[in-house]
């Protein structure tokens, strides 16, 4: 509501309400004056009151603007973004009015927008001309602060120099504003001295000390969101990760709109707190505010929706980069990867095409086309377009390990066992000490009946990876369907089952080890877990187990 009565001029006035415009601005400005003396909110709401009043009447008067943005905000009423837009229309009415200029840098500074601020109060300084005490002394101020909060080079301390002594010689005349400009410049020196001490603690690695100050001057000085900045990059340095956080909280509570702290604030949660999610996400939303880096903005948030599982804000967010930058590999990867999570496949593979085809670097692309694959493989039953695109990962990376089981599975799938055992063996060539390819390779000289290399492989597998329960698996059914040594097999069932107690399959075969051997009360136990598993896993034909059971007793 506030921000409403805020609005843009419409330039239509007559006479009387100009007349009444002049008054409600007289009585706004004497409201104005007892409230800076007496700091009473009678007076305070009063003058709003008065200033909005000549607003309405006259919404012409540039001065009406400038001064109910600040007491707007001074009492919380608008946002400093608010403010802002308001001393820039103050200044689109008057661009030759100096205050105008000056509260509109003002009201920069405060937003830390150090640059435009300056350029404000220079253009302030410019039609002052004798009279431009003020705003060289606020300009002074602003350097300052830029100081403090963003370690300033050697140009800014001789502006700040320049400004400050230029602007104290002209204050001879301007006798109102001295008192307002040494409260203020005195704590702005607290913070410089404050500022300076913990700097040369934290330089000799005294950062116990160097917090203590921190914390006195947060207490002391009228800018606590410096120092809790501070303090908050100190206990992230020294990996004290809530106190980082915290410290970081408390600058957003007094300056909300702090981007640089809002973007480490998102960065800590994100990194070192998964779980707090919604927080990281109001993070980066408010510092889509600032109409900056929103591409990156929208890909984090596409990220933290996907660990909500959150597929339509997903989809939404990673569209929004993609839109800000169309050309960019990783959006549009992500975007295909959101896609493949809602189940929109022909939308995934468009932009994993994209992403293939800006190919920012051969190692990347070559996963981008490993996704790619799996998609027309294992959803759209494409095989030759599966097998296309694994081959095209593996040129663009032919050290991708992954990319090599991969071709082998849908080699496998569709039961073209030389070339799986083949991508399986340049799987085996390139990293011979990663167990899954001789695990994945023993299966496929199995199925060709190469019993002998099956055992060697599904051996090395285990030798690998000794906790693999699957590789004992299968080693077991070896040892069993294709040595017809039962004892042999048992052995490695029964590890299986050690290793996953809910392995359905590893029970089964266990009950027909054991049936070999005669072994009928283990073998019964053996098929009824089975049976009792498999109700959860659906992993066998339940009337197989049974007819297994039944022949347990069988005369």
């Amino acid at each position: 509501m506030s921000e409403q009565i805020l609005a843009q001029p419409v330039i239509n006035t007559s006479e009387n309400n100009v007349e009444k415009a002049k008054i409600s601005l007289e009585k706004a400005r004497l409201a104005h004056e007892r409230y800076l003396i007496r700091q009473n909110n009678r007076d305070l709401n009063e003058a709003i009151e008065h200033y909005i009043d000549a607003v309405k009447y006259d919404p012409t008067l540039p001065e009406s603007y400038y001064r109910l943005a600040s007491l707007m905000f001074e009492q919380g009423q608008i946002g400093i973004e608010t403010a802002i837009e308001q001393c820039k229309t103050a200044v689109s009415l008057a661009p030759k009015n100096m205050n105008a200029h000056m509260y509109t840098g003002f009201f920069m500074k405060l937003a830390q927008d150090f640059k435009s601020a300056e350029a404000e109060f220079k253009s302030a300084i410019k039609m002052g001309k004798l009279n431009s005490a003020r705003p060289r002394l606020i300009l002074s101020q602003a350097i300052l602060q830029k100081i403090n909060s963003k370690n300033g080079n050697a140009v800014d301390y001789m502006s700040f120099l320049y400004y400050f002594l230029s602007g104290s010689l002209m204050l001879a005349w301007d006798r109102p504003t001295i008192k307002m400009f040494y409260k203020n410049m005195s704590d702005d020196f607290s913070v410089f001295t404050y500022n300076t001490v913990g700097k040369f603690l934290e330089r000799f690695k005294l950062n116990h000390a160097a917090e203590n100050i921190y914390k006195k001057a947060a207490s002391n000085t009228n800018h606590s969101d410096i120092f809790y900045d501070k303090m908050g990059d100190l206990a992230l340095k020294n990996n004290e990760l809530d106190m980082t956080v915290e410290c970081y909280r408390k600058v957003l509570e007094s300056n909300p709109l702090n981007r640089e702290v809002l973007i480490k604030l998102a960065t800590v949660l994100q990194t070192y707190f998964p779980d707090n999610t919604d927080e990281t996400i109001d993070c980066y939303e408010k510092l889509l505010q600032f109409d900056m880096d929103k591409g990156q903005i929208y890909y984090e948030l596409g990220h933290l929706y996907l660990r909500k599982e959150d597929k339509i804000n997903s989809v939404s967010a990673f569209k929004l980069a993609v839109n800000e930058s169309p050309d960019n590999p990783f959006y549009n990867n992500s975007l295909a990867y959101a896609y493949s999570k809602a189940e929109l496949y022909d939308d995934a593979i468009e932009h994993y095409k994209k992403a293939i085809e800006l190919n920012p670097d051969k190692e990347w692309t070559s996963i981008v086309c490993q996704a790619l694959g799996s998609i027309y493989g294992e959803i759209q039953g494409n095989i030759e377009a599966a097998v296309a695109t694994y081959q095209a990962g593996i040129i663009l990376d032919p050290n991708n390990y992954d990319l090599y089981l991969a071709l082998g599975d849908i080699h496998m799938a569709e039961y073209d066992l030389d070339k799986a055992i083949k991508a399986y063996c340049d799987a085996i060539t390139l990293n011979p000490e990663d167990y899954r390819g001789y695990s994945k390779c023993g299966i496929a000289l199995w199925e060709k009946d190469y019993l002998e290399e099956a055992l060697v492989s599904y051996h090395k597998a285990i030798e690998l990876n000794p906790e693999n329960e699957f590789a004992h698996n299968n080693l077991g059914i070896l040892y069993l369907d294709g040595l017809l040594d039962a004892e042999e097999a048992l052995e490695y069932f029964e590890t299986a089952i050690e290793l996953n107690p809910s392995y359905t399959l590893a029970y089964f075969n266990a009950g027909r080890a054991s049936q070999v051997m005669g072994f009928t009360n283990d073998a019964a136990n053996y098929y009824q877990m089975a049976i009792d598993l498999n109700k959860i896993t659906q992993d066998l034909e339940e009337e197989d187990i049974e007819m297994r059971l039944r022949s347990l007793f069988e005369v």
